[in-house]
C-alpha cells in the first residue's frame, strides 16, 4: 500500500487536508466570521466548502434558515435533527447540534436522556411518536404504515413534511462530514464558555 493510501486510512483526521487560506474572497470573508464568532474555523468549511464554490456554502446555509420557517417547535426540531445525527453516527453534527441547543438555551437534560425517549418522563406522546417515526425512516429507509398513522395522530400533514424535510436535510449535514471524516469540533464547549460568560476561544 502507498504512503499516500496509508495517510487517506488515518481515521484521526479529516480524510482531505484543511485549507486554512481559501482563494474564492467570498469564501475567505465567511471563515473571518466564523473565527469572529466561534473563535475558531470549522472543519466543514475548512475541508469541505474551501473547495467548493460560494454557492454551496450558501446552500448549507440556507438549510439553518429555513429551519426558521418551520411549525414545529424549535426543540422538537432540534430533538429530530439530533437523533438523526446519533443515528448516523455524525460527530460533527451531534457536536453542533447540541452547541444549537445550548444557544437556544433548551432543556439540556432532555437532550441527554434521548436516548431513553420512549420511556422519559420529559418527552410527552407527540415527541415520542415524532421520534419513533424518525428513528424508523432513518435507520430502515422505510416506515411502516402503523408508524405513520400514529404521526398523523399528533401532526398536521404540513408539520409530517416538516420532520421528513428535518431527517433528509440532517443526511445531508450528515453524509458530507462522514464521507470527508470530519469529527467533532467542540462547538458544544465553546457554547458552553459563552453562555457562562468566557470568551469560547
Amino acid at each position: 500500500m502507498s504512503e499516500k493510501a496509508d495517510t487517506v486510512l488515518d481515521f484521526d483526521v479529516p480524510f482531505l487536508q484543511p485549507i486554512d487560506e481559501p482563494s474564492d474572497p467570498e469564501i475567505k470573508q465567511a471563515f473571518q466570521n466564523m473565527k469572529q464568532y466561534f473563535g475558531k474555523v470549522m472543519m466543514p468549511a475548512r475541508v469541505f466548502n474551501s473547495r467548493m464554490p460560494p454557492e454551496f456554502l450558501h446552500f448549507y446555509t440556507q438549510i439553518s434558515m429555513l429551519d426558521q420557517k418551520l411549525e414545529l417547535p424549535k426543540e422538537t426540531a432540534m430533538l429530530i435533527r439530533q437523533q438523526v445525527a446519533r443515528i448516523n453516527i455524525c460527530l460533527f453534527c451531534i457536536d453542533s447540534n447540541r452547541a444549537a441547543t445550548i444557544w437556544a438555551s433548551m432543556n439540556q437534560a432532555k437532550f441527554d436522556a434521548l436516548d431513553r425517549y420512549q420511556t422519559s418522563p420529559m418527552f410527552n406522546e407527540a415527541e415520542r411518536v415524532a421520534l419513533d417515526f424518525v428513528t424508523t425512516l432513518a435507520r430502515e429507509k422505510k416506515v411502516d404504515p402503523k408508524v405513520f398513522s400514529k404521526l398523523q395522530k399528533h401532526y398536521s400533514e404540513r408539520q409530517i413534511c416538516e420532520i421528513v424535510y428535518l431527517v433528509a436535510s440532517e443526511h445531508l449535514y450528515n453524509m458530507t462530514n462522514i464521507g470527508l471524516n470530519i469529527h467533532s469540533d467542540m462547538l458544544s464547549s465553546i457554547a458552553l464558555k459563552k453562555e457562562q460568560g468566557g470568551t469560547g476561544k
